[in-house]
């Protein structure tokens, strides 16, 4: 979890000598009482990810805490730690929905198995496939060939989307992780069988209490382009010339204009039809914005492909954005555990060293039930 406190213990004991007064006659003097219990002290401390790069965007290593400026909702503050460790990645498959046009399994696979192979030999990968039901399909592995057997063998397509559930069983999955550097990857569109945007964005604000990396490969754009035409009720499809063209030439004015014509008007009557597609362009507008929305939120990258083919090719920018992250930890000078239920701190980090780029930026979500 992002917070974590610590405790210091600091005893003070009293030595004291105590004198008989029986041989000089005297009246013994009482034993003061010693409270021996220990004082707690609390030391709050968040804990994000941060991505070093030099100006050609290039891993920079051997990043300091003193290289980096933390604003909390403006103040500044100082990192009290900062280090290197694997990642753990949860790599969440969407195969499932009713209205796929380019959505596929062999689109997904061919997606995550370029992530995979991008990654560094020491990271850990699980994966998460969800159509009708959530599951994961394979557990923390360092082992790569056993996750591309995994994507290979046991991928399958289901009728509904539970976008909201693969979420939930994610976070939950990944937060039992003791690996501190988290990240979790979405293969998707976004969209939920069962129209939860309530529930969708109970599970960002959970993500958001979490110290947990969330980016994005998203189909929507692509999957809004082939439902747009099945939106309106009248359509331009363009049709080949049946007559050569040199025979065209050939023709009187008026008749040449219509040969030439290259769009045929067709009109839609299915209003039911119409209305499904309506709502699914609806849908896929309002999840790529969710979707967008939860990587800005918990500093991930958010990747929107215009073709198929740069939706492979961009996994291997999400693998090199998770392999040059580091920990970073400092203590906020505003006290947690002061802030009322349900606050929402927004962190940013830069770099004061010349040459050094960070990309650092969520918000938190204080869970703070003693107020």
């Amino acid at each position: 979890m992002l917070l974590e406190k610590t405790r210091s213990f600091l005893v003070v004991f009293t030595a004291l000598l105590a004198f008989t007064a029986a041989a000089l006659g005297q009246t013994p003097t009482p034993t003061p009482v010693i409270d021996d219990t220990p004082e707690t002290i609390f030391t709050e401390e968040i804990k994000l990810n941060v991505s070093a790069f030099d100006t050609y965007g290039d891993f920079v290593s051997e990043v300091k805490a003193h290289d980096l400026v933390i604003l909390e909702d403006g103040r500044i503050h100082q990192a009290s730690s900062i280090r290197r460790l694997p990642a753990s990645i949860l790599i969440v498959l969407d195969t499932g929905g009713e209205m796929r046009n380019v959505k596929s399994l062999d689109q997904t696979r061919e997606t995550a198995k370029l992530l995979v192979a991008s990654l560094k030999p020491e990271d850990s990968v699980a994966l998460l496939e969800y159509n009708d039901t959530p599951k994961i399909i394979s557990e923390w592995t360092t082992d790569k060939g056993e996750t591309m057997r995994a994507l290979n063998k046991d991928l399958n397509f289901g009728r509904r989307s539970v976008f909201v559930d693969a979420l939930n069983l994610a976070t939950e999955f990944l937060s039992k992780s003791e690996n501190e550097n988290r990240h979790l990857v979405l293969i998707t569109d976004g969209t939920d069988s069962f129209d939860r945007a309530d529930r969708r964005t109970e599970e960002m604000r959970r993500l958001m209490t979490t110290n947990i990396n969330v980016h994005v490969i998203s189909y929507t754009l692509l999957e809004a382009e082939k439902v747009d035409p099945k939106t309106k009720s009248t359509n331009a499809k363009p049709h080949p010339n049946a007559l050569p063209s040199e025979v065209i030439a050939g023709l009187p004015n008026g008749v040449k204009e219509t040969a030439l014509a290259t769009n045929i008007l067709t009109i839609n009557t299915d209003r039911e039809f119409l209305k499904v597609m309506r709502k699914r362009k609806q849908d896929l507008e309002d999840s790529g914005k969710f979707l967008l929305a939860l990587s800005e939120n918990t500093s991930g990258m958010y990747i929107l492909p215009e073709s198929k083919e740069e939706m492979i090719q961009k996994a291997k920018l999400i693998g090199k954005i998770i392999d040059s992250n580091y920990v970073v930890t400092y203590t906020p000078k505003r006290a947690l555990s002061e802030s009322p239920n349900g606050e929402i701190r927004t962190v940013e980090v830069s770099s004061r060293r010349a040459g050094l780029r960070v990309s650092a930026k969520r918000k938190i979500l204080i869970e703070n039930t003693a107020n």
